[in-house]
């Protein structure tokens, strides 16, 4: 793997790849202040708006690993660059979209350019400082800048809401995406591919797996519409279930694999994955249904929205930065990753007794803060165990499949909890509730089975994970 690279202005370099993979954040939180007013602007069901989260964090996550390789094969600032493009236009036809169809359409292109974008950035900056203390700088930044990205989308968000309308938190992205591409072509060294051997390309392990989870989405979301034991559930669950299996077998077999099947045998490795799908799964609902609550139920604007996630999201950023790092140093992985998760549950639980007639500062900051405080702590460890114990070869493949499980466990997770939330508003409408009281049951129940995902991700960690005392080092030397 070859890189031009120019030391003077290798940090200017590594602030614009920062530029382009903050974008790629943002549209995750920013969108998440903006869905109730994008549900009265479009006519979104409570279950099918789950589909403008989904259909970006699904093929983002289906399509992260495979936009790494083809950076490996094709040359990375040109997959960058490529990616970014796809991006912007998908944000400006988001922007522009004045259906339910067409949004969702293209969410699901910008989750391509993200992926795009998001893998080969990482990419590009382990190439532009090869050094151990400049490489673990860097990559401190680089952390700070998707951590703190929270934060900002979270008010950017409320602000272009509440100002204009939801249609700029996407029209926002055409030209900042205009400009990271002008100076990411003047100033990011180029890199060639992996030379002039055979480029191998799995293709149909990332179709079959991106098929297999969106099968098994669509079936969750519309479980409670359907019956979840209708002819039409069962088929999209069993048909995903058929789907997966081909890609395990095409992964046995393929000569480069997108996914080495014998990663997964390293332990550490797949319970860290575990443990980021059920604690994922319960902190993106936790975002999607927040929002809906302190609208629909609390009756709060989406600058108020935005701001009441600001707290925890800074929080979160900060001591995902060193604040766990210190913890980690003291006390090892396992304890501060576990103590992390059960704080968040903590958080969730209090979501939990949420009353339909409750106030921002008593009933909902305390929450987030609990949240962001627990995630903040439970970040950094997360990904330190599941390098633990994997070989430095193949250490870049092992992160980026902790990446997508996290991508994708919050992706199943808040189209179950969507639906459990749905269900139990439905019931409690039938018993003569009122309105009210039966959004804030849905979302009470949604958000205790959150809890209980944090709190079964917290006893994983402590039960499984295994550390030998050169693992122990190994992981701290990981962390910036």
């Amino acid at each position: 793997m070859i890189i031009a690279r120019h030391d003077d202005n290798r940090w200017l370099a590594m602030g614009i790849l920062c530029l382009g993979a903050l974008m790629i954040v943002l549209d995750v939180t920013i969108v998440n202040v903006a869905l109730p007013s994008i549900r009265a602007s479009l006519g979104f069901s409570e279950t099918s708006l789950a589909w403008v989260v989904n259909i970006y964090m699904l093929i983002f996550g289906g399509f992260l690993l495979l936009g790494g390789r083809l950076g490996d094969l094709y040359g990375q600032r040109r997959l960058f660059l490529a990616g970014l493009t796809l991006f912007t236009l998908a944000s400006l036809a988001c922007g522009l979209a004045d259906t339910r169809e067409f949004l969702i359409a293209a969410r699901g292109i910008q989750g391509l350019g993200g992926a795009v974008v998001d893998a080969v950035s990482l990419s590009l900056i382990v190439n532009l400082f090869p050094e151990t203390a400049a490489r673990a700088k860097a990559m401190a930044v680089y952390g700070f800048v998707c951590s703190g990205g929270g934060c900002i989308g979270a008010l950017l968000g409320g602000v272009l809401t509440g100002t204009l309308n939801w249609h700029w938190i996407f029209l926002v992205n055409v030209p900042v995406g205009v400009l990271v591409y002008a100076l990411c072509w003047k100033w990011v060294p180029a890199h060639t591919g992996e030379g002039d051997g055979p480029r191998h390309l799995d293709l149909g392990g990332a179709v079959t797996v991106t098929v297999a989870l969106l099968l098994a989405v669509y079936a969750i979301i519309n479980g409670n519409q359907a019956g979840w034991t209708s002819p039409q559930t069962l088929g999209l669950v069993l048909s995903a279930a058929a789907v997966f299996v081909l890609f395990l077998l095409i992964e046995s077999r393929v000569r480069v694999p997108i996914v080495p099947l014998r990663l997964f045998g390293l332990r550490n490795l797949t319970v860290s994955c575990l443990t980021g799908t059920l604690w994922s799964a319960g902190m993106f609902s936790w975002f999607f249904l927040s929002a809906l609550y302190m609208q629909q139920v609390l009756g709060l604007t989406p600058m108020q929205i935005g701001l009441a996630f600001l707290p925890g999201n800074i929080i979160m950023a900060v001591f995902s930065l060193g604040a766990s790092a210190t913890l980690v140093i003291r006390f090892g992985v396992r304890r501060p990753l576990a103590a992390g998760l059960l704080i968040a549950a903590a958080g969730l639980l209090l979501f939990a007794r949420v009353p339909p007639y409750g106030s921002l500062m008593h009933d909902v900051i305390p929450g987030m803060l609990l949240v962001g405080l627990g995630g903040g702590i439970a970040f950094n460890p997360v990904l330190m165990a599941a390098m633990s114990a994997t070989p430095q070869a193949d250490s870049g493949l092992a992160s980026g499949v902790v990446n997508t499980a996290f991508l994708l466990g919050g992706s199943l997770g808040l189209a179950a909890l969507a639906s459990v939330a749905s269900a139990r508003t439905a019931r409690l409408t039938l018993a003569g509730t009122t309105h009210l009281e039966a959004l804030t049951g849905g979302y009470r129940a949604a958000f205790l089975v959150g809890a209980g995902l944090a709190l079964l991700a917290a006893l994983l960690s402590v039960s499984m994970l295994r550390f030998a005392p050169q693992d122990r080092g190994r992981a701290l030397a990981a962390e910036p």
